[in-house]
């Protein structure tokens, strides 16, 4: 048995030719490579493999920082592998303005609530079979960065829960792109907390969602590559000004996108 620890890290590759990349740190999301006919276990939970041999798993918010990543290789050898993360820091941002209606909303909407939360959580609960995942990401908006994930959000005086995407601030009609691969499996114009919302799956239980939209150019069931339009920046649903929320999941795991795109 093969016992590793790695901290702190963009790519790795170890024994048996097992390769990560992504940061291992609370928030990220790992992706890895093994050879084919491989097994892989994290927390002795299996992950997804595809054919070719491509995975992928995240860490949330809060996530602790060890965890133990197993692989089977072709003879049967079992390999272990110890993950430390680091622990992250979170800003605390103070935003006022906010309708009362969306800090408190009135009883009238909560089953709208309750159907905006099913249809998102369905959609995150695909595990497609492609790897888009893999790819290098793009940042599908462009403008300043109005918004950080983890960031603990306080609305009119009241803490809420964390913000876990990345907005980008830019004017409505602003064009957003697909920032990798995947296939649409949600657009729905006007969800009561997110307004206009749309989900890209890229395989494996990776998902993209684009929140605050003002107009959708595809919908649910198109197939898109990187780069490609799929929407357009706007102000709906509980936002102060025109941005794009972009965010990142592996399953039920909120991730940080701007781990995933270059620095700005």
């Amino acid at each position: 048995m093969c016992l590793v620890t790695v901290c702190f890290s963009t790519f790795a590759a170890f024994a048996s030719d097992i390769q990560l990349k992504g940061e291992m740190t609370q928030g990220s999301l790992i992706r890895g490579q093994v050879p084919v006919g491989n097994q892989v276990w994290l927390n002795d939970k299996p992950i997804k493999v595809s054919p070719d041999g491509y995975f992928a798993f995240g860490f949330g918010r809060d996530e602790k920082l060890s965890h133990e990543l197993k692989w089977s290789d072709n003879q049967g050898t079992e390999h272990l592998q110890l993950l430390q993360l680091q622990a992250r820091t979170y800003a605390i941002q103070k935003i006022e303005g906010i309708p009362s209606k969306y800090v408190s909303p009135p009883k009238k909407v909560s089953e709208r609530i309750k159907l905006d939360n099913r249809q998102v959580g369905k959609a995150r609960t695909l595990n497609d079979e492609r790897t888009d995942f893999f790819q290098d990401f793009i940042w599908p908006a462009a403008g300043p960065i109005s918004g950080v994930y983890g960031s603990q959000r306080v609305f009119n005086g009241t803490p809420k829960r964390p913000h876990f995407g990345v907005d980008v601030a830019a004017p409505t009609g602003t064009s957003v792109y697909a920032p990798a691969n995947g296939i649409v499996t949600l657009f729905v114009p006007d969800m009561y907390y997110s307004g206009g919302t749309m989900i890209i799956d890229h395989g494996h239980g990776v998902s993209s969602t684009f929140l605050h939209l003002s107009k959708g150019h595809v919908e649910a069931g198109t197939i898109v590559k990187q780069g490609d339009l799929v929407a357009e920046i706007g102000a709906t649903g509980r936002a102060t000004g025109p941005h794009l929320d972009w965010r990142i999941n592996w399953f039920k795991e909120r991730l940080d996108p701007a781990l995933l795109v270059p620095k700005r």
